[in-house]
């Protein structure tokens, strides 16, 4: 596929993304439907036009650029190995973390304690390990795809869980902080259980889909926010002290 073709269906992906239909192009761009339908199914626009549909997408062409060449990427997840790598050097952890989340390097060194002959160290092992590709004058392509998921029960999952557990929930969740907790508990079917999983997944893709919106915007409009959800078939402990017969139920 040529870039233009790609680029054209990087926009539309976009557009699909912030719920912006033909119809709403049409009226951006005061033309008909069925011309707009023409424009996207034979990838036929003109440098202006491009722009136009950009700005109605609060978006630019660099951002079109970036999410094209994203899309490109095939990096879903890192081998044992190369995660054990990252988990020997916390500053090589943190600035694949950053990385992956689509921090500029100008950002990270602003931001961290990383000195210019550690962040060239850092980049050179990145570049080895595939996470990204090390460009002249330390720029950095980013080879990762946004779906990409550090391995489950992996050395990576393993080490933030333990500081999910320790520091995560050591907090008093306040809204008005921006902060929220909420517990619940009941008894399911395993059918609500798996369309409860299906809502959990459903929110976890809106979060992503923020962050994709909000990666554009200057790092000083942002901040780091962590979200945990979770499923399990469980019981308090205490009431499975309390139990006449062990609970043999099982899922």
């Amino acid at each position: 596929m040529s870039q233009t073709a790609q680029l054209i269906d990087t926009l539309k992906r976009i557009l699909r993304e912030r719920k912006i239909t033909y119809a709403d192009v049409a009226t951006h761009l005061s033309l008909s439907e069925a011309n707009v339908k023409r424009m996207f199914s034979k990838r036929h626009f003109t440098l202006n036009r491009l722009e136009e549909v950009c700005a109605l997408a609060h978006a630019d062409l660099g951002y079109l650029m970036a999410r094209m060449h994203e899309g490109s990427m095939i990096i879903a997840e890192l081998t044992l190995l190369a995660e054990k790598e990252l988990i020997d050097n916390v500053k090589l952890l943190m600035m694949a973390q950053l990385l992956i989340n689509r921090w500029e390097l100008a950002d990270i060194v602003t931001t961290y304690t990383f000195d210019e002959h550690e962040v060239t160290r850092l980049l050179a092992k990145l570049d080895r390990l595939g996470i990204i590709e090390l460009l002249p004058g330390n720029r950095v392509r980013n080879l990762v795809s946004r779906d990409f998921k550090w391995l489950h029960n992996g050395p990576v999952h393993k080490y933030f869980e333990q500081h999910v557990a320790r520091e995560f929930f050591n907090c008093t969740f306040n809204p008005k902080s921006g902060e929220l907790l909420v517990f619940m508990a009941g008894m399911l079917t395993r059918q609500s259980n798996s369309h409860m999983q299906n809502s959990i997944r459903r929110l976890a893709r809106e979060f992503d889909e923020l962050c994709k919106e909000d990666g554009k915007l200057p790092i000083s409009e942002t901040y780091g926010s962590g979200l945990v959800l979770a499923l399990r078939p469980w019981e308090l402990s205490v009431f499975t002290e309390y139990r006449r017969v062990p609970n043999s139920k099982k899922f």
